[in-house]
């Protein structure tokens, strides 16, 4: 992590921080996957688009304007929105199983579980 208000200077700082990186892997014998590794930036303006050129091992590794987790990237924005939608999802279900717990209905032990597995799937 580094911060700075030079884009240049970030990007002399994290070059070095590669190859930092890159003698120790090559001392404990380990590989860089530079397919799965990304650069990303986390900043509160309008210049967070900037895009930064590091290089590892004469590569320059690739950039990712949106990052998340599961694409090698992240972003707060999507994450939170994908997160307030599973808890939808949830309080749903809770919901539903709750009313047929304290329906007069009649569900009883072996109800609850067989609704339990078809609202999960």
């Amino acid at each position: 992590m580094h911060t700075d208000g030079d884009w240049k200077t970030v990007e002399g700082v994290r070059s070095k921080d590669m190859a930092t990186i890159g003698e120790y892997l090559q001392t404990w014998k380990l590989k860089f996957s530079s397919t799965k590794s990304v650069l990303a930036i986390f900043h509160l303006n309008k210049e967070a688009k900037h895009e930064l050129k590091v290089n590892f091992n004469d590569e320059t590794l690739p950039f990712c304007s949106e990052p998340t987790y599961s694409k090698q990237c992240w972003t707060g924005h999507s994450h939170i929105t994908n997160t307030l939608s599973n808890f939808q999802k949830v309080d749903i279900t809770h919901f539903t199983l709750k009313r047929l717990a304290l329906s007069g209905w009649g569900a009883g032990a072996t109800t609850l579980p067989t609704a339990t597995l078809a609202l999960v799937h």
